[in-house]
């Protein structure tokens, strides 16, 4: 760990999400897991023992919400940033977190590009010092922030055809097959079935082989996304 190394306590409620989430910012240079507690209560006790910079929180514990957790610690006088990990979408509690210091959301479930380039950009933001010249400086540095760039796609896959795809997946009751993905888009199959793999690697659709059929049993895709 270097001395400039940005400190989080990663609190999740889930063990296995809770690993995973800290396995992402060991990841990422410029950060150190300080540690991983699953409670409100836990990650009390722990900020009271070591000196936490950023805080990777769950907004659903199992002893209280996580925005109860930051009022908690801001009456205490722990100064540690938010980034709130949540699958909800009630924007009256984003505002709420944004007045409570909460610096950014990340909506599960999230792929390690998403929340490497949202530490990236608060490395960025902590790292602006000095004055600044004037509102364009100013509004930079919130930019940095506030505006996380659009995580790149593999090689190949461009932005409109994975839309095409989500859009006729999360239309799909029952799931589809690449065949299935392929006619309504208008692709290949094995063009489809290459969005569909990018779908299920970032966190966003499931698959299952699909049996009854003479021959080998084809993969049926499902939406498991937000």
């Amino acid at each position: 760990m270097s001395p400039s190394d940005i400190r989080v306590l990663v609190v999740e409620d889930d063990p296995v999400a809770a690993a995973a989430h800290a396995l992402y910012v060991g990841r990422v240079p410029g950060f150190t897991v300080s540690g991983t507690v699953h409670s409100m209560v836990d990650a009390r006790r722990h900020l009271d023992q070591h000196a936490v910079d950023l805080l990777l929180l769950d907004l659903y514990l199992p002893d209280g919400h996580g925005l109860q957790l930051v009022r908690t610690l801001r009456a205490a006088g722990h100064t540690a940033d938010i980034i709130a990990v949540t699958s909800a979408r009630d924007l009256a509690m984003v505002r709420e977190g944004v007045s409570l210091g909460v610096v950014q959301y990340v909506l599960k479930p999230f792929t390690f590009s998403t929340l490497r380039d949202r530490l990236t950009r608060y490395a960025e933001f902590r790292a602006t010092t000095g004055e600044a010249s004037g509102q364009d400086e100013v509004d930079r540095a919130i930019a940095a922030l506030r505006a996380p760039r659009p995580a790149a796609l593999p090689k190949g896959l461009t932005a409109a055809t994975l839309r095409a795809v989500t859009d006729v997946l999360r239309a799909s009751g029952g799931g589809l097959t690449a065949t299935e993905a392929a006619a309504d888009v208008g692709i290949s199959r094995i063009t489809a079935r290459r969005y569909l793999e990018h779908l299920v690697e970032s966190g966003r659709a499931a698959r299952a082989p699909q049996y009854g059929q003479v021959g080998r049993p084809e993969l049926r895709y499902r939406w498991s996304g937000h």
